[in-house]
C-alpha cells in the first residue's frame, strides 16, 4: 500500500496533499479553514465579499471588506496552527488591498485566481517576493496561461510563484472556459495537469526548485487523488465536498441543497461578471433564466468585469443571501460532482477517508 505523500510547497509542509478550496461569500471562513488546516490539509479562506457580512457594508464595503478579512485571517491562526491560504480573485476591485493584508497578516499561501496576476500590488517588488514568508499560487485554466504567468514575473521579478493550481471545467463557481469548451474532452483536468506541468518545467530548472501542480475541478475522492497525482500533480484542491461538513461556515440550509440536489440540477449559467459558472439550480436562478429582474442597489462595484447596469441581479448578494440560508434570494455555486454527496461530516472524517481510498486505490 502506497502511503499519501505530503505537499511541500518551498518550506511549507501540508502532511495532507489536499487543499480545501477558497469560496465566497462566507462559505470558507475561519471555522472551515481551520478544520482542514487541522486535520493535515491547506485551509482557506474566501476573501470575497467578506464585508457583505456585517452592518457597516453599505456605508463603506472598501472598508468593512477589509477589516473583515483581517480578523478573519487572525481568528483563523488563533484556531489552528496548520497551513493557512488565502483565496483573491484578480477581477476583484480591491485586489491589491487584499494581497497587501493577506501579506501583512502573514498568510502561509495566496491562491490567486479569476484572472491572470500578471502584476502585483505597487511596493510588492522581485526582491520583496523573495524573502517574504507568504508563498504564491496562481490558478490557471491551461498550460499557456501558467506560461504567461511565469514569463511575466520570470521577466519583471527575476522570480516566480511557488505552486500553480490548475482548474478544470468540471469546477464550480466561475470557470476559466467558453462554454463549448467545458464539456470537450480536450479540455478535461486529465489534459490540463501534464501540460501545465510541462509548461512550467523550465521554471524549475532556471529557478532550481520545485513548483507543485495542484489539480482541481471535479476532484471527488481518493481515486480521483490518486488519478492526477500519477498524471504528474503534487496535491488536489476541492471545494463542493468540504460544503458538506459540520466545520463549513455556511447555513445548514446551503449545505442542505449539497446533500439533496441531484445530476440535473447542477447546471452551467451566464454570470453578470460575463463568465459562465456552474451552480445549483433552483427558483432564484428560474427567475434570472426567465429575464425576470431582481432590484439591487450596487453598494460598491466589487468586480472589475462586472455589468451591474444591465444585470438582473447583484451576484455578490445573491451568493451571501444563500450562504446565510436566504435561498429564495440567492442561489449556490457547486462543482459538477455535488450531486454525490449524500450526508454532512465532519472535516477529519471527510479527510481521512480521502487518504483512505488514495491508499487502498494503489493496492
Amino acid at each position: 500500500m502506497i502511503k499519501i505523500p505530503e505537499l511541500k510547497i518551498g518550506n511549507l509542509v501540508a502532511k495532507i496533499p489536499i487543499i480545501q478550496g477558497g469560496m465566497g461569500v462566507g462559505i470558507s471562513m475561519a471555522g472551515l479553514a481551520s478544520a482542514v488546516a487541522n486535520a493535515g490539509g491547506i485551509g482557506v479562506i474566501s476573501s470575497m465579499g467578506l464585508g457583505m457580512l456585517e452592518d457597516a457594508y453599505l456605508k463603506d464595503f472598501k472598508k468593512a471588506n477589509q477589516i473583515a478579512l483581517r480578523e478573519e485571517i487572525r481568528k483563523t491562526k488563533k484556531l489552528t496552527d496548520g497551513v493557512i491560504g488565502l483565496n483573491i480573485m484578480v477581477a476583484l476591485s480591491d485586489f491589491d488591498e487584499m494581497v497587501k493584508i493577506g501579506l501583512e497578516e502573514n498568510v502561509d499561501i495566496l491562491f490567486l485566481g479569476a484572472g491572470l496576476p500578471l502584476k502585483m500590488p505597487e511596493g510588492i517588488s522581485g526582491e520583496y517576493m523573495k524573502k517574504m514568508k507568504t508563498k504564491i499560487a496562481p490558478i490557471v485554466s491551461s498550460g499557456r496561461a501558467a506560461k504567461l504567468i511565469f514569463r511575466s514575473w520570470d521577466k519583471n521579478f527575476s522570480h516566480v510563484p511557488d505552486a500553480v493550481v490548475v482548474e478544470g471545467p468540471l469546477a464550480g463557481g466561475h470557470l476559466g472556459f467558453k462554454k463549448e469548451q467545458i464539456n470537450d474532452p480536450e479540455f478535461a483536468l486529465e489534459k490540463l495537469v501534464p501540460d501545465v506541468c510541462e509548461a512550467i518545467k523550465q521554471f524549475e530548472v532556471k529557478y532550481n526548485k520545485k513548483i507543485p501542480v495542484i489539480a482541481a475541478g471535479g476532484v471527488y475522492d481518493g481515486k480521483d487523488i490518486r488519478k492526477f497525482m500519477e498524471l504528474g500533480a503534487s496535491g488536489v484542491q476541492l471545494g463542493s465536498r468540504f460544503v458538506a461538513t459540520d466545520e463549513c461556515d455556511a447555513d445548514i440550509k446551503f449545505k442542505d441543497q449539497f446533500v439533496n440536489c441531484k445530476k440535473e440540477d447542477i447546471v452551467i449559467i451566464q454570470s453578470p461578471v460575463g463568465l459562465p459558472g456552474r451552480a445549483i439550480l433552483n427558483d432564484f436562478l428560474k427567475d434570472v433564466k426567465a429575464g425576470i429582474k431582481k432590484p439591487f442597489k450596487c453598494p460598491w462595484k466589487c468586480l472589475k468585469t462586472c455589468d451591474f447596469k444591465t444585470s438582473l441581479y447583484c451576484i455578490a448578494d445573491a451568493l451571501m443571501k444563500a450562504r446565510i440560508g436566504k435561498l429564495e434570494s440567492g442561489f449556490s455555486f457547486a462543482g459538477a460532482n455535488a450531486w454525490r454527496v449524500d450526508k454532512i461530516i465532519p472535516v477529519k472524517e471527510l479527510m481521512d477517508s480521502l487518504v483512505q481510498e488514495f491508499e487502498q486505490a494503489g493496492v
